[in-house]
């Protein structure tokens, strides 16, 4: 069964003054406007913390009722950062039951009315509970695995620089981007220091936003081609490598072969860079380059808009910012927009016909990758 992105809802991304609802309803009204309100019978919604005034919120019912969508049936998802993959993917295998013939996704979440210690504290609930009795974060985990990264390959710190600066270029072109300007390697470099090697300007942001999408049955610019999901060890300790994020590639794995293409057939990529380091492995383990090969792709300019591979041209998630559910579907919908020629003032040089989307779960533990592409492709 062929099914396909028929319209992408976002919102701006940073801190914002509305609640979760508000910021769902927003980007939902978006993607149903853009398919002039056809009749809706499935919802799924993501979001990892779901927080309202007076604790957490019944979220999927509240945005039915807000949306008009009583009739319809619903899920609610929650896979930490990896939640917007995890949302798009349930929906098209409900989809692809036949039960459904049109579904809106939807991935919010309200952050910056929280301190910085208390988001830490409930990342960490990704992480295995061995790993925070010792004291770990998302930032110092990432830390190690970038240390190991950079050690491996003699690599200096100032690759993970070129990497948050082409980040921030890319969002400054994004007007729904948290970062709307762009940063030099030296400011990078002088920003102050997280997790070693890690900076603050390395990592990604605490954000507010939604991201809505409408799948429905048919072909068109943005169908889905293939789908993929893979699992590690949650813990680092038991991983076979800490250079590789071996989730990844086993969802790139599957999602390929579903697609019946390679990596050279893909012109577009969304990477989930939730610290800037990470999109160098990333690249490496969806197959776009070999290992340790990634820093030099930055290096000759060929992730840029108008390079061989354009990496990121929303800003990332280190560019466009990190509510965290609503990261994965915003790649899934830079994907769509791309490839509908819809993206505007951020739209790569030549109009993709394939792109890929990539969404992660904690430091790499449940992975997704999506690939969209037109119906020939």
């Amino acid at each position: 069964m062929s099914l396909h992105v028929a319209s992408v809802g976002m919102g701006r991304f940073g801190k914002r003054t509305e609640g979760l609802i508000t910021l769902a309803t927003e980007a939902a009204n978006l993607a149903l406007e853009g398919i002039g309100r056809k009749p809706v019978d499935l919802l799924v919604v993501g979001s990892m913390f779901a927080q309202g005034s007076h604790g957490r919120e019944a979220l999927l019912p509240r945005l039915a009722g807000q949306l008009g969508l009583e009739s319809a049936s619903g899920f609610r998802v929650d896979s930490s950062s990896g939640t917007g993959g995890m949302a798009f993917h349930t929906a098209a295998l409900a989809l692809e039951t036949g039960r459904y013939e049109r579904a809106l996704v939807i991935a919010a979440e309200k952050m910056t009315d929280r301190s910085t210690a208390e988001i830490t504290k409930e990342l960490s609930a990704a992480l295995h509970m061995s790993e925070v009795a010792a004291g770990a974060t998302m930032p110092g985990l990432a830390a190690i695995v970038t240390a190991r990264y950079l050690e491996r390959y003699g690599l200096s710190t100032d690759i993970c620089d070129v990497t948050a600066v082409h980040a921030r270029s890319m969002a400054a072109r994004n007007p729904n981007a948290h970062f709307q300007k762009a940063v030099t390697a030296q400011e990078v470099a002088a920003s102050r220091a997280v997790a070693l090697p890690l900076r603050l300007l390395h990592c990604s942001a605490i954000s507010d936003g939604a991201t809505a999408v409408v799948l429905e049955k048919g072909t068109g610019p943005a169908t889905v081609l293939g789908l993929g999901q893979g699992f590690d060890a949650l813990r680092l300790v038991d991983r076979e490598e800490l250079t590789s994020f071996a989730a990844t590639r086993v969802a790139a794995r599957v999602a390929y072969e579903a697609a019946h293409l390679t990596r050279k057939e893909v012109n577009l990529v969304e990477v989930h860079d939730a610290f800037s380091p990470f999109l160098l492995m990333h690249l490496e383990d969806l197959g776009f380059c070999g290992p340790g090969e990634a820093p030099n792709w930055f290096e000759k300019g060929w992730v840029g808009l108008d390079g061989r591979l354009p990496v990121n041209p929303s800003g990332g998630v280190v560019g466009r910012g990190h509510p965290i559910a609503a990261s994965g579907l915003a790649a899934i919908g830079e994907v769509a927009l791309q490839l509908r020629g819809e993206a505007g003032s951020h739209a790569v040089a030549t109009r993709p016909k394939v792109g890929l989307a990539h969404a992660v779960s904690g430091i790499g533990t449940h992975n997704f990758v999506t690939i969209l592409g037109g119906e020939t492709a």
